[in-house]
C-alpha cells in the first residue's frame, strides 16, 4: 500500500484492520471505519497502549471512566494506557484510523 488513502474500501460489513509496520512490542496498523461501532455492552481491554489519530472522517469513543464521548476529528489523536476499558461509539463513513501499538 503506497499511501493511507488508496483503496479505502467503501462498503465494509466490518471494520478493516491492516497491519502496516511492527517489530518486537510495536505495531502500526490502518484501520478503516464505515460506520461500525463496538457492540452494545462490549469493551476493549487491551494489554498494550495505543495511540490513535484520524487520518480522514470522524469517530467517537467512550471511555468506562469517563461520562461523554470524546470526539475525534482529522487530525485528532488520543494515547490510551493499557487496560483502559474503552468502546467506539461513532464512525462516519471512510473514516481512516492509524494506531500505533506498544
Amino acid at each position: 500500500m503506497p499511501n493511507l488513502f488508496a483503496d479505502v474500501p467503501r462498503d465494509l460489513s466490518e471494520e478493516l484492520f491492516e497491519t502496516l509496520a511492527g517489530a518486537g512490542p510495536v505495531r502500526i496498523e490502518r484501520i478503516v471505519s464505515n460506520g461500525q461501532t463496538s457492540p452494545e455492552g462490549f469493551w476493549y481491554d487491551q494489554t498494550e497502549s495505543e495511540w490513535v489519530v484520524v487520518l480522514q472522517g470522524s469517530a467517537r469513543l467512550r471511555f468506562e471512566d469517563e461520562a461523554a464521548d470524546v470526539e475525534l476529528g482529522v487530525g485528532d489523536h488520543v494515547l490510551i494506557a493499557p487496560h483502559r476499558r474503552h468502546r467506539v461509539t461513532y464512525t462516519a463513513a471512510a473514516t481512516v484510523w492509524l494506531a500505533v501499538f506498544f
